[in-house]
């Protein structure tokens, strides 16, 4: 099974791809590591924004997709461009079969670091950090 783990910062979905090796989760080093929303007020870079996700997802046969949750209000509140790009990857289930996708709170990643013992990978970018945790939470949660 391949997941993908997902932290959406700005107008990007960073992305960290995993696989179940038998003895616990794996990185994948997949490109792209990133894809990001272009203009969100017109429909057409929308449109790519969902295509570009789908293709990856299909390409690389990804299964569950994990995403870090945003606060909706307060001091850390997600963009607008955050929750469209949310949005658009949850109804991705009806263009990828089997597909599942959930969202973690931040809360719930620190907890699991906390009692598991999490190495980053070497293949992992700094900036995929909190995506591969997304990841991992996805594998000890399923």
């Amino acid at each position: 099974m391949k997941l993908c783990g997902i932290e959406l910062k700005g107008n990007e979905a960073v992305l960290a791809v995993l696989e179940n090796t038998g003895e616990g989760p794996k990185h994948l080093d997949l490109p792209p590591r990133k894809i990001a929303l272009g203009d969100s007020d017109k429909a057409s870079e929308i449109v790519a924004f969902q295509n570009k996700i789908v293709e990856f997802f299909q390409a690389n046969s990804i299964s569950k997709i994990i995403i870090k949750k945003r606060a909706k209000k307060g001091k850390f509140a997600g963009g607008p461009d955050t929750f469209k790009m949310e949005a658009l990857i949850q109804i991705t289930t009806q263009f990828v079969p089997g597909l599942e996708v959930f969202l973690v709170t931040p809360q719930a990643l620190a907890a699991m670091e906390k009692k598991n013992d999490i190495g980053m990978p070497v293949t992992l970018n700094k900036y995929q950090h909190v995506a591969y945790l997304s990841g991992v939470y996805g594998f000890l949660h399923s």
